[in-house]
């Protein structure tokens, strides 16, 4: 990559004019998108403009189309819906409403739209496009407009943005408003586990999802729930049998409630409904259950956005503003998504065309190519629900002789529950027997190890903190006494989820080796701590959770301000010395400021973020929002940092500090952790037993390679084992965070929302890339 690198500030929008509109059904999140657009498009000096009410607005011009400011995006960062309006719009089907939406974009020389709604919308937008030059010469035959201005405005650009709590569609890992969706599901989901808790009961829960059964899918991942139905995947002939097997067992296990969700869309193999009503009655008829049908309908709409949602679509809406930039007459309309954790362009209609895809194999009942055409995500969260959520018999299982242990290191973060119930699930699928260590290394040294089952970890997904418990202690203090634990319960794998200790204590044990045989036996690590500090990982379980408490609080912060005039906050956050959910955190919330100990700030800098909340006062916007991280620098403590901003802004403003402290380690996972670290734990599990096998010779397993000590972390697109031998050298061990982190690229965006001047190197984005047709090994290797 020796090419130039390209930086967002040299990219001119002057003379351009973008119009933003939301259209289709809204989601959340769809606001963080038209403020990023509108923020990045006057950055760049472009005109911006609203179009209220979707393409209705377009047509019926007017008031409906009118340019904003930077102030109009203020505080609708945490507001669900859309504030401009979305509309169903039949005129603009047609050719007559078309050439008049045409003709007031061309009144305010509008030639480059954003368009933020679901396939339907963003198909009505390419039609738009394609048709554009004729509609100009139609109109200029009528006479109402000149012939300059057809040359003027010769071409149209549309960049599109999928705003869609279904997730529906192909090409993009994540559409804006899925996260927030799965949020208010799981919300629901935990409140009714507890009374179906109370009186036995059977719940049938239907969420939306017509076509696609993403959100269905998901939600029963994150809460372990008995049976899901998804249109994608109609269940076998016989199913009402075998359902009701399965739910009878549960309840002889002495499993007190049961959990069914039910895809609105959901179907037979025949292509007939199944509605949570069939459901419900069906499971009174046969086994006489007490049985609720919930049906959760707008609800899953509604709600402030979740912290990845509004990262997300900041993220989409600044890669939109760089594409219509860079856009010329030869290149097609195209959508940002996401794929990993990396923002790319993908040709518009091979998206949509490949969404219809789905559509037709599922109606002609083809419907493992409709899994395979879902992508490879969705493909991966189908095979990880159908490991954990049934148990084979047990005649019907393999039998290794391996015994696993799992454990936890570090501080306590939300969904660590959620990777052990996977892993333990998975190990016995495998046909191990696996052991749970109590209290990390320090149990461990002490004994505190016991056998556990399949039942053992039921309803774990949910539960925050950590049911094993968990302690910072190091295992070298204990080495000996570990290894004679390791030798008594005859242990011949190890499965640490935990953090940067837990990261420390793997490379203990594989230098350990040399002097003790029980360490030789393969090891791998699933990243887990709310600091996302771990080398090798871009994520780690709890940081989304830690993430959004984080949000919330900020949010309600703001709305305290609002009544008071002139207020600015200095809110202190955790992570160590790792920058993460300070820096993520004032990009969720909308903040002015985040102080980081990866970029070093002096007092000039100090005085700078204050002048500029002065001047930011001046504006309507009155109130101020500055996160620090715990440790960014040992002397601007917050204290000072709140001192000076007093003292500074006397007469200006008046401060108020907040140090979050432990509630970010604390609560429910989200749902995101929930299913990272469900699906991340399968994974090392399965790693394990591939491991077993291999360093298996003459009756007993021996593994003293630098491969088979391993941590298994999400990398840009993809799941990657790698060995903890490597990552030495991408780690400061001082500071405890690993030496470059992808989130810094993130920073200067931060900076630009909150109208400071910057430097934002941009050069990852802009190759439009292809809607890649995944092979079947693929989704084993790869995304979340």
């Amino acid at each position: 990559m020796d090419h130039q690198p390209k930086f967002f500030e040299n990219l001119s929008g002057t003379g351009k004019a973008i119009g933003v509109l939301t259209s289709g059904g809204d989601a959340q999140g769809m606001n963080a998108a038209v403020r990023a657009v509108v923020r990045m498009g006057i950055y760049v000096k472009a005109k911006v403009y609203f179009v209220y009410e979707g393409y209705q607005g377009m047509v019926d011009g007017g008031d409906n189309i009118v340019e904003v400011s930077w102030e109009s995006v203020s505080s609708i960062l945490q507001v669900g819906g859309t504030v401009i309006g979305s509309a169903r719009c039949k005129s603009f089907r047609t050719r007559e409403g078309r050439l008049q939406a045409a003709y007031n974009l061309v009144q305010r020389g509008i030639t480059n739209l954003c368009v933020i709604g679901g396939d339907g919308s963003l198909t009505g937008a390419n039609l738009f496009r394609e048709e554009w030059s004729g509609l100009l010469e139609e109109l200029a035959q009528k006479g109402k407009i000149d012939e300059e201005a057809v040359k003027k405005y010769a071409y149209l650009n549309i960049v599109g943005m999928v705003g869609s709590i279904d997730n529906d569609f192909c090409g993009t890992d994540m559409t804006i408003g899925t996260d927030s969706a799965l949020h208010r599901i799981i919300e629901v989901v935990d409140a009714i586990m507890t009374t179906a808790q109370s009186h036995q009961r059977t719940f049938v829960l239907e969420v939306m999802g017509r076509h696609c059964g993403y959100l269905a899918l998901v939600s029963a991942l994150a809460c372990g729930a008995d049976w899901v139905f998804i249109p994608e995947y109609p269940p076998e002939e016989g199913w009402e049998d075998s359902m009701c097997v399965k739910l009878s067992e549960n309840r002889a296990r002495k499993k007190r409630l049961n959990i069914i969700i039910v895809a609105e869309g959901a179907i037979d193999c025949h292509n007939k409904p199944i509605t949570s009503e069939k459901v419900k009655d069906l499971v009174v008829q046969r086994l006489g259950f007490d049985t609720r049908v919930t049906i959760l309908g707008h609800v899953q709409r509604g709600g402030t956005p979740s912290a990845f949602d509004r990262i997300l679509a900041s993220r989409m809406g600044v890669e939109a503003v760089l594409a219509l930039l860079e856009a010329t007459p030869a290149t097609p309309a195209c959508v940002v998504s996401l794929s990993g954790n990396q923002a790319v362009r993908l040709p518009l209609m091979e998206c949509v065309q490949m969404t219809q895809e789905v559509q037709k194999a599922m109606d002609e009942g083809r419907f493992v190519e409709a899994v395979r055409l879902r992508g490879r995500s969705f493909e991966n969260n189908l095979n990880t629900y159908k490991l954990l959520s049934q148990k084979k018999p047990d005649a019907e299982l393999p039998k290794t002789n391996f015994n696993v242990a799992v454990l936890n290191v570090g501080a306590p973060a939300a969904g660590m529950n959620a990777a052990v119930r996977a892993a333990v699930r998975v190990g016995i699928t495998e046909g191990h027997k696996m052991f749970a260590v109590i209290d990390g290394f320090e149990g461990f040294a002490r004994g505190k190890i016991k056998e556990i089952s399949w039942g053992d970890v039921g309803g774990w997904t949910g539960q925050g903190g950590s049911i094993l418990g968990t302690k910072r202690t190091l295992p070298a203090k204990y080495l000996e006494k570990i290894a004679d634990q390791m030798r008594t319960n005859s242990i011949n794998a190890l499965m640490v989820i935990g953090g940067f200790e837990a990261y420390l204590g793997l490379l203990e044990l594989s230098a350990a080796r040399e002097k003790y045989d029980e360490f030789c036996v393969p090891m791998v690590m699933v990243p887990a701590t709310v600091s996302n500090n771990v080398p090798g990982s871009d994520f780690s379980i709890g940081a989304d959770t830690a993430l959004n408490t984080i949000t919330d609080t900020c949010d309600r912060i703001k709305q305290s301000a609002s009544g008071t005039k002139r207020r600015v906050f200095i809110i202190e956050t955790m992570g160590g010395y790792c920058g993460y959910l300070a820096n993520m955190g004032a990009l969720a919330a909308g903040a002015d400021a985040a102080y980081i100990f990866e970029e070093q700030f002096d007092i000039r800098e100090l005085q700078a973020n204050v002048e500029h909340l002065t001047e930011k006062m001046k504006t309507s916007i009155q109130r101020g929002l500055v996160l620090r991280n715990e440790n960014c620098n040992e002397n601007y403590t917050t204290d000072f940092i709140y001192q000076l901003y007093s003292e500074e802004g006397k007469g200006v403003f008046d401060c108020r500090k907040n140090v979050l402290g432990h509630m970010q380690q604390g609560g429910a996972p989200s749902p995101f952790d929930r299913n990272f670290g469900t699906k991340i734990s399968a994974k090392a599990m399965q790693w394990i037993s591939k491991k077993l096998k291999e360093t298996y010779r003459k009756g007993k397993v021996f593994a003293n390679t630098d491969d088979s000590v391993c941590l298994l972390g999400m990398r840009r697109r993809n799941l990657v084992f790698q060995p903890v031998a490597e990552l030495k050298n991408e780690t400061d061990f001082v500071h405890r965070i690993p030496k470059e982190q992808w989130w810094l690229k993130l920073r200067p965006l931060m900076k630009i929302l909150a109208k400071y001047k910057t430097s934002y190197d941009v050069s990852d984005s802009g190759q439009l890339e292809h809607v890649a047709m995944h092979s079947p090994k693929e989704a084993e290797t790869g995304a979340i």
